[in-house]
């Protein structure tokens, strides 16, 4: 009896997948492109209304939040309203990150057991890389939920990342180099720290000022970037690009009529 439990919810399961392509509706790693590789761009920003106008390019792997983003956006930071919020962009990307909030880690961890729970596999607990922000996601980690150390600002940090085993860590590149830093050698650091040390932690570059400085790091072999809406724009700003396609309707247009 057990056995044939096992081959109906296998078949139920298989029969949802199938409803679910019909539909055309990707679901889980499906909306990840094949050719996309090992890159992962997130969307820095909690405004809707640049997640309605921005995700639908389909470069982006998911979304990053914060309570100071929240605040920019005039979005409450409360649990539900998360949870709705991040209903709304696993509709089109495959991961959400919302950061948890405590006055000590006991806090911090259950207010990210909270912020996870309507999708382990999707959300992603961001927790600051503090003492007492590491030890609430090494209880995150072990209570499987994925978790993103951030405020990141040392490449010594990776070390902790890395050892905590936090599947990302987020340096805040532009700040970095606000404080005196050398903040994309500090990033291409942390990179081959964990790469050094055989870790799976993604450093997820946040921070950044300047698509050059995108390039640069991405030169350098690192895949996983943040990064706020007008960044975004201004990698599709080229006007020769823009004279060609210009050129292409014209002539198409000009065809139409042959």
């Amino acid at each position: 009896k057990k056995n044939k439990k096992r081959k109906i919810t296998a078949k139920a399961l298989v029969k949802k997948k199938q409803v679910n392509e019909s539909n055309g509706k990707a679901t889980g790693s499906d909306k990840v492109p094949s050719k996309r590789g090992n890159c992962r761009f997130f969307l820095d920003t909690a405004s809707p209304k640049e997640w309605n106008e921005l995700l639908p390019l389909g470069i982006f792997h998911g979304v990053t939040t914060n309570p100071v983003l929240l605040e920019r956006a005039n979005q409450p930071c409360t649990i539900p309203h998360l949870h709705q919020l991040a209903s709304q962009v696993l509709l089109e990307t495959n991961e959400f990150m919302a950061q948890t909030w405590g006055s000590n880690s006991q806090e911090l961890y259950e207010n990210g057991m909270a912020l996870s729970l309507p999708d382990r596999d999707r959300i992603v607990v961001t927790v600051p890389v503090t003492s007492v922000g590491t030890a609430a996601a090494s209880m995150l980690i072990r209570s499987g939920v994925r978790v993103c150390l951030t405020a990141c600002y040392a490449s010594h940090q990776a070390l902790v990342a890395s050892g905590v085993g936090a599947e990302y860590l987020a340096p805040y590149l532009g700040r970095m180099t606000d404080a005196g830093k050398d903040g994309l050698a500090e990033c291409v650091r942390m990179d081959r720290i964990g790469k050094g040390l055989g870790s799976d932690t993604r450093i997820l570059v946040a921070s950044i000022r300047d698509v050059e400085s995108l390039e640069y790091l991405a030169a350098q072999g690192l895949d996983t970037f943040t990064f706020s809406p007008e960044i975004c724009r201004l990698l599709f700003m080229e006007k020769l690009t823009d004279d060609a396609a210009a050129d292409f309707e014209d002539a198409a247009r000009r065809g139409s009529v042959l």
